[in-house]
């Protein structure tokens, strides 16, 4: 029985597929790699690979299936795409925080957004964003957005406290 879902990401590496999984999975409970694929001889005038090279790493975190390929550098991750992560509480917006900068680019790290080491985008945001933002425009909205868009790790009690006024 296969884990793939219906639809699942393909991240584009250069080479590093296989070491962006295992970082990836050391981050995250309840993930694994599932799968491992090589380059063989066939088609090595276009990839460009040495056969056993790594191909394609399929794994899994927190139950949602990715394939990470080793494509070349032809390709680059942008902010165009990311990855939120809802978490319950200012303990779990730290961990992820933590983990996901390391070695990230610190230019890339604004209003809960990061980019890891790969240059892939993250999300790190408290479920309660939700509550503060999913109604209409409030002098509370306006002073929360005021005080998240001057931070870069987004801080819970700081954001509702700029609500409440």
């Amino acid at each position: 029985m296969s884990n793939l879902r219906k639809i699942s990401p393909c991240l584009w590496f250069d080479h590093e597929a296989e070491e962006a999984a295992n970082f990836y999975v050391g981050i995250f409970k309840n993930s694994k790699i599932l799968r491992i694929s090589r380059y063989g001889e066939a088609g090595k005038e276009i990839h460009g690979r040495q056969p056993g090279s790594v191909m394609t790493v399929q794994f899994e975190l927190d139950g949602q299936t990715f394939t990470g390929l080793n494509g070349g550098p032809v390709f680059k991750f942008s902010e165009a795409v990311s990855f939120q992560i809802d978490c319950a509480d200012q303990k779990e917006v730290d961990y992820y925080w933590d983990k996901l900068t390391a070695g990230g680019d610190p230019q890339a790290q604004q209003c809960g957004w990061v980019k890891d080491k790969f240059g892939l985008s993250w999300q790190v945001v408290p479920s309660m964003m939700a509550e503060l933002f999913g109604g209409p425009v409030t002098p509370g909205t306006e002073r929360a957005m005021a005080a998240m868009l001057q931070m870069k790790k987004l801080d819970i009690a700081a954001l509702e406290r700029a609500y409440a006024g």
